[in-house]
């Protein structure tokens, strides 16, 4: 049978009108402020109705605009304009619960009181639709449009008013999943801060008793590594989320180790499980198991870490690596404690301590979207900030000797540290943290010469510092990553001779001047037979003792410049 013209325009309205749905539902889904999407929905929506105006406002309890957004206005404008609408047409949509519809504003009893010429031209009629928004049975918002409108038939308002209620049904969904998100978060973050306040009011006496030098494994006695322990003997007592944070190579999966051996879960299984080292598909199959024939290569059945865990201890590096869908997976089952092996129907559940770690920056990747906030939150119970190695420079020679005595009974060897050698460690920032001096220590060991390890016999030394060699390259072709810090290495013994050239931008570094902080940054006075101190002091007097001016001139950042200052000891003049 034909189609008739009418039949036609109504069933093109329906197919815009779910094209409309599924566009506001894909950008309600987005992790953004809900003002921005609320904003977004408005604006799709102009594009689907013949609109003048549209305005979204969600009341609090009293009924009062708690949040007023308005299509291309400012939260200002918008509220002043929710404001200007009559209160008996909002209140009859909150009071019934039902949509209102005014065909002509001019006419109807409601809008008898409201001064029209704010509203445009006069001569010109204009139309209202309001709908409910509603969470559950309660109205928490009013969705409304007004238009020109001169009595012409085109406009369907049943069409209309079943479109705006389904896209208010949308809004209250995602009002809901937003105020749930906030309520969770509320509650972590003062839960945080609880523990946090415990953990101070705790550790405030314990402070005056020594702590060991080694604990399970973490070697120093330095006041940042002290701190961190203080905290991780408090924290471990309770069942509580941990994220460890720090940069690369600062020991996070040794402080987990020792969070589980403090705790009540120390004599249950510790499993742990790098997340950037596997794909999605077998990272899900690592953590979650999978049943026999689940896919190719399933030949029995295998349980997950969190099986395998079970009343113990997880730990999960690298956590801010995983990609957004498997996110959601894992958000489940930390919040419910549950999952299905791959391939299987029978929901299991698990009872586990969850470590996790991280080198990112979570917060920046929440803001960018790349992170589930709701996750983040969960994860994020009580963070533990471990410190880099350059900010506990006297724990360097323990860390050293007790690397360099492992590689004896490995080796059966007894190589030792001289003073030279643990001068040269502890003039290095080392941007690898501890990984990066255990593998310096280990490498020197292997090449010496004698039984004592001395300060030649490192690599820095013989222009063969692989961690030198990639600053200089990164320093020449792209800014360091933010944290990265260059190697100072401690000046020789015996200076360098006065009529060495000092390196120039044409030409190529092949040799690094002794007493430079790093490749790439010796100023040309370092090869004229001065000290490092007369250097400094010298550029401190040029600059009139202003530091970050003086860092500029001897080809420093602040930072290295006034490491060098506390290194010699060159106390600051003020003027």
């Amino acid at each position: 049978m034909a189609r008739g013209p009418a039949t036609g325009a109504s069933a093109e309205r329906a197919e815009m009108a779910l094209y409309g749905i599924y566009e506001i539902s894909k950008l309600l889904a987005m992790p953004a402020r809900l003002e921005v999407n609320l904003a977004g929905v408005l604006s799709l929506l102009s594009s689907f109705l013949d609109m003048r105006n549209g305005l979204i406002a969600l009341l609090d309890d009293t009924g009062a605009p708690e949040v007023v957004v308005g299509s291309g206005w400012s939260e200002a404008t918008a509220k002043r304009y929710f404001e200007r609408l009559p209160e008996r047409a909002i209140g009859r949509i909150v009071v019934t619960q039902t949509p209102l519809v005014v065909e002509n504003v001019a006419y109807d009893p409601l809008f008898s009181e409201v001064d029209f010429s704010t509203w445009g031209p006069r001569g010109v009629s204009y139309s209202f639709i309001g709908v409910p928004i509603k969470v559950e049975d309660k109205v928490v918002g009013t969705l409304t449009i007004d238009r020109n409108w001169s009595g012409l038939p085109h406009f369907r308002f049943d069409q209309d008013v079943r479109f705006l209620t389904m896209v208010a049904n949308l809004v209250g969904q995602s009002v809901r999943l937003q105020r749930l998100i906030a309520q969770d978060r509320q509650r972590l973050i003062a839960e945080q801060h609880r523990l946090a306040k415990a953990v101070e009011d705790t550790v405030r006496p314990l402070r005056p008793i020594a702590a060991p030098t080694e604990s399970h494994g973490i070697v120093g006695d330095s006041p940042a590594i002290k701190s961190v322990l203080d905290k991780v003997r408090i924290v471990a007592r309770s069942h509580t989320t941990v994220l460890l944070r720090g940069e690369s190579g600062t020991g996070k999966e040794l402080f987990a180790q020792a969070l589980h051996e403090m705790s009540p879960r120390k004599n249950a299984p510790f499993v742990k499980l790098n997340c950037a080292a596997l794909p999605e598909s077998v990272l899900e199959s690592e953590l979650f198991g999978h049943e026999k024939g689940a896919f190719t290569g399933a030949h029995a059945l295998r349980k997950g870490r969190f099986e395998l865990a079970d009343g113990g201890t997880l730990f999960l590096d690298e956590i801010g690596e995983i990609s957004a869908m498997f996110q959601a997976k894992l958000l489940r089952i930390i919040q419910e404690g549950e999952f299905e092996r791959v391939g299987g129907s029978k929901t299991m559940k698990t009872d586990v301590r969850l470590i996790a770690a991280t080198n990112r920056n979570l917060e920046e990747a929440v803001a960018k979207g790349e992170f589930r906030a709701d996750l983040y939150y969960r994860i994020s119970v009580v963070p533990l900030f471990l410190p880099p190695l350059r900010d506990r420079p006297s724990d360097i020679p323990k860390l050293a000797r007790e690397f360099l005595r492992r590689y004896n009974d490995e080796n059966a060897t007894r190589l030792a540290l001289t003073d030279e050698a643990l001068q040269v460690l502890t003039g290095c920032y080392f941007p690898g943290n501890v990984r990066e001096l255990e593998n310096c220590v280990r490498r020197t060991a292997t090449l010496a010469h004698g039984p004592n390890l001395t300060g030649r016999d490192f690599a820095c030394r013989n222009d063969g510092c692989l961690s030198a060699m990639l600053w200089k390259s990164t320093a020449r072709e792209v800014v360091p990553p933010a944290g990265f810090q260059p190697l100072p290495i401690a000046p020789q013994a015996a200076p360098r001779p006065a009529q060495a050239p000092a390196p120039t931008a044409a030409a190529p570094e092949a040799e690094w001047p002794t007493g430079c902080p790093a490749p790439g940054n010796c100023p040309a006075s370092a090869a004229d037979g001065k000290s490092e101190k007369e250097r400094l002091v010298e550029a401190m007097e040029t600059a009139g003792w202003v530091q970050a001016k003086a860092a500029r001139l001897m080809g420093l950042t602040p930072r290295q410049m006034g490491y060098a200052l506390r290194k010699h000891d060159i106390p600051i003049k003020k003027f």
